[in-house]
């Protein structure tokens, strides 16, 4: 194929892809000055009209979503020189399917991001009456911020377009063939759900959990081979999100999630519960203003003053340093008896903790715990130094529980009215675990609050 096949106002024209039924081009629309992308049908399928209709199949499925959430906008659809062709957006990032080849398996945080933005563009095609049946990281493209938009409805059903295909016909991809398809079923909104379990199995690892020497071994995996465990191929991976994957890659549709969304949370989900007690979440509405701050500080005032702290730290010396050595700590005691054991909570007067003690007591990742446990007692003051210690242990690992302890540490000090290096922490818990709601909602409080105090 060359370029003359496009019309005259799509300029400097530059082969970028090709493949399945054509080529895509990247060239200047001139009367919009705007760069943009090109699909053309490839000249060996010029007269096949049953590849005609299905690239008009593409072109009318994608346009229909072109207003949805993560999913490439159509500008223009037509015919030039007997070829039709799509005009679509330009997305200089390239796909998930190039990262993969590059990097191999994606950090978790940004692996989330994507699934996210993906699920929201497959559940909007869903809503509208579309199945994509080549959901693949080679059309999950990205845009110059680094965001998953889905692309190439190439092989889209959709409701009101007929059927291009006909029963025992295996449409899509082997490598994320959702088992009904690979027996050449009818492929439904399930099969987008199940295709996107691998998707997701393969950023978190690298490989997809089938992977075959032939295409034809490869599918007939996907109906009867058992599900391999993601976190035996990715160690840092806790045994929780094996059982989010399993569920999103069950060889029947009924036992799969209801959306691409509810996957996506499980995998969010099965993260939070592997970390324990330092899950991501909103522990109180605090700091939405500089009333409420005081409210809070007064509170943790009021604490002291009942159990008898603040006269003796009054006596001791430096009321803030010594506050905190002294603070009542809730602690959890386990009681064993004949054939029983039991969990039993008691408050007690803690032994001297100051900062350089705990460090030396416990581990990063375990300071962070401790802090959650007294930042859920509403004890921000005592847990304040736990947190920074352990923001400061776990710095450059980029593991879950660096982000929990930044986020920690983040809410702490916005709740103990200070401003101070909360916009870094809750940046560097984004980086590494995506975005969150409690994040986004925390860094609102904080400018919030924070712009009040200036």
């Amino acid at each position: 194929m060359n370029d003359s096949h496009l019309p005259p106002r799509y300029r400097n024209p530059e082969r970028i892809a090709r493949g399945g039924m054509g080529e895509i081009f990247r060239a200047e629309d001139a009367d919009l000055a705007r760069i943009v992308a090109i699909k053309v049908l490839a000249d060996r399928y010029a007269n096949d009209e049953s590849i005609r209709a299905r690239f008009t199949r593409e072109a009318l499925a994608a346009a229909r979503l072109s207003n949805a959430p993560s999913t490439v906008t159509i500008f223009d659809v037509g015919e030039h020189d007997d070829h039709p062709y799509i005009v679509m957006e330009y997305l200089p990032g390239g796909s998930l399917a190039d990262r993969l080849v590059r990097d191999g398996a994606q950090p978790i945080g940004r692996s989330l991001d994507w699934l996210g933005q993906a699920a929201a563009a497959l559940d909007a095609a869903h809503a509208s009456g579309i199945v994509h049946r080549d959901v693949k990281p080679a059309n999950l493209l990205l845009d110059s911020d680094n965001r998953v938009k889905v692309a190439d409805f190439g092989v889209a059903s959709a409701v009101g377009l007929g059927s291009l295909t006909e029963a025992g016909t295996v449409v899509g991809t082997a490598g994320y063939l959702a088992p009904e398809q690979a027996r050449g079923e009818k492929a439904t909104p399930a099969s987008d759900r199940y295709a996107l379990a691998v998707v997701a199995f393969e950023l978190l690892t690298g490989a997809r959990p089938f992977e075959r020497e032939s295409s034809t071994a490869e599918a007939l995996a996907h109906v009867s081979a058992p599900i391999p465990p993601a976190s035996l191929l990715n160690p840092e991976l806790p045994p929780q999100v094996d059982d989010a994957l399993a569920r999103g890659l069950a060889k029947e549709p009924e036992h799969r999630y209801d959306s691409t969304a509810d996957l996506v949370h499980a995998l969010r989900d099965a993260l939070d519960e592997a970390a324990g007690g330092t899950t991501v979440g909103a522990l109180a509405p605090v700091a939405q203003s500089r009333r409420r701050r005081w409210t809070v500080a007064l509170i943790v005032l009021a604490a002291l003053l009942i159990a008898g702290v603040l006269a003796a730290a009054l006596l001791a010396g430096d009321p803030k340093e010594e506050a905190a050595k002294t603070i009542p700590r809730t602690v959890k005691e386990t009681v064993t008896l004949p054939a029983t054991t039991v969990m039993q909570t008691v408050t007690t007067e803690a032994a001297p903790t100051a900062p350089e003690t705990a460090a030396q007591s416990g581990n990063p990742s375990e300071l962070n715990d401790q802090g959650f446990e007294l930042m859920r007692a509403g004890d921000y003051a005592g847990a304040l130094p736990l947190l920074e210690q352990a923001v400061a242990g776990l710095s450059g690992s980029r593991s879950t529980a660096e982000a929990y302890a930044s986020y920690n540490l983040a809410f702490t000090r916005l709740a103990l009215g200070r401003c101070d290096g909360v916009g870094e922490l809750l940046d560097r818990s984004e980086q590494i675990q995506g975005k969150r709601k409690e994040i986004s909602r925390l860094r609102h409080e904080a400018k919030k609050s924070c712009d009040e105090e200036r």
